[in-house]
């Protein structure tokens, strides 16, 4: 839709390009990415163009929203753990609880290690396993086990729990 408004000035896709992809653009117009032209419209296209615009459609705000919001969105990329890396499968509650120690990295005395915030924001969701995946180094899955440790110290163990039985890392404090 976009590569094609683009190419009209008054930034319509008419029946002539848009009729084949009628079915997906009524779709895509079902779930506000989309809007059709009125009769009005249609009538000022139908000057514009020489001929009859029978049809007509174009993004909606919604519709560009999201093509802003698709481009910065980090690609989905299977992680394939480089060297010194592991690949990690958290559960959503323990995701939910690392993005809560990373969201504290300025207010806390032992931050979350280097790289650990941009592994989280990049991090991919496995649907048909229902787990997050990332890709550590040692260094920040201590640091997740340090997150978890403060998590089980302010409510729920079962997030560090787990960390430790699938990866064997677990924060210990110095005494």
């Amino acid at each position: 839709m976009r590569a094609c408004e683009e190419k009209f000035e008054h930034g319509w896709v008419p029946d002539t390009v848009a009729g084949p992809l009628r079915a997906a653009v009524r779709l895509l117009a079902r779930q506000g990415l989309v809007e059709e032209a009125d009769r009005e419209t249609r009538a000022a296209l139908s000057a514009w163009e020489g001929r009859p615009v029978h049809w007509a459609v174009r993004l909606s705000v919604a519709g560009h929203d999201l093509l802003a919001y698709a481009r910065t969105r980090p690609a989905p990329a299977s992680c394939g753990p480089g060297p010194r890396e592991r690949l990690v499968e958290l559960l959503p509650s323990q995701m939910a609880a690392l993005r809560v120690f990373v969201a504290l990295a300025g207010q806390l005395r032992t931050p979350p290690a280097a790289g650990l915030a941009e592994q989280v924001r990049a991090a991919v969701h496995d649907r048909g396993a229902g787990r997050w995946r990332l890709c550590l180094t040692g260094e920040q899955m201590e640091s997740v086990a340090y997150g978890f440790w403060l998590h089980r110290l302010t409510g729920s163990a079962l997030e560090a729990n787990r960390f430790s039985r699938d990866y064997a890392v677990t924060h210990r404090p110095v005494r």
